[in-house]
Formats: C-alpha cells, structure tokens, sequence
C-alpha cells in the first residue's frame, strides 16, 4: 500500500471514529435521565463541538488536496520540460541528418556532373 493509500485510510478510519463517537455521545444525551431543556442544550453545545470538528477536518481535507495538487503541478511541468527538451534534441538531431544528406546529394551531383561533361 502506497503512502496515498495509508493516507487515505487513515483519514477515513479518523472520520469513521469521530462520526461513531458522535452519534454514540448524542444517543447517550438523549436518553440519559435528565430535564428536556438541559438535554436540548446539551446537544446545541455538542452540535458546535461537532462543527468544529467537522471545520477541522475539512480544513485539514483541503490542505491535503492543496498539498496534492501542487505536488502533480510541479511533476506535470517537468515531463513539459523533459518534454521539451527531447524535442530540441530530436530538431538539432534531424537539421544535422537532412544537412549531411543535402552534403550527400551535392556530392553525388558534382560526380554525376563531371561524368556527363
């Protein structure tokens, strides 16, 4: 397994386990024996907590992402500069080969030109 892939458990499981605790917490705060007032204002406290959470975890998701994207950036725009560079070289490689038989001809013309007269 790549590191990607342990990431990306590893992240999924993290959530798995919140989102189990969560709704572990809020069937404990429903049905534990206090007033209704008390247990509604429990579960507002616990609903911000829970959006923190949640503000973390997506902001943490995105710094990944951001991570990741600038990662394949940067690979994408070496294989344009190999790339690049691979081509300059095949365009000297070709002038060179097209001038050496443009030298050829020439030669084989003047050869042909003092055999016909």
């Amino acid at each position: 397994m790549n590191d990607c892939d342990m990431k990306k458990s590893a992240t999924v499981g993290g959530i798995m386990l919140i989102a189990g605790g969560l709704l572990g917490a809020a069937a404990a705060l429903l049905y534990a024996p206090q007033s209704g007032s008390r247990t509604r204002r429990d579960i507002a406290r616990y609903s911000r907590k829970v959006r923190w959470q949640a503000t973390d975890i997506v902001d943490d998701f995105a710094g990944n992402v951001h991570g990741m994207v600038e990662a394949i950036g940067e690979r994408a725009e070496d294989i344009l500069d190999k790339g690049k560079d691979l081509a300059h070289e095949a365009k000297v490689e070709l002038i060179k080969i097209i001038d050496d038989g443009q030298a050829k001809l020439e030669k084989q013309k003047a050869r042909l030109a003092k055999i016909i007269g």
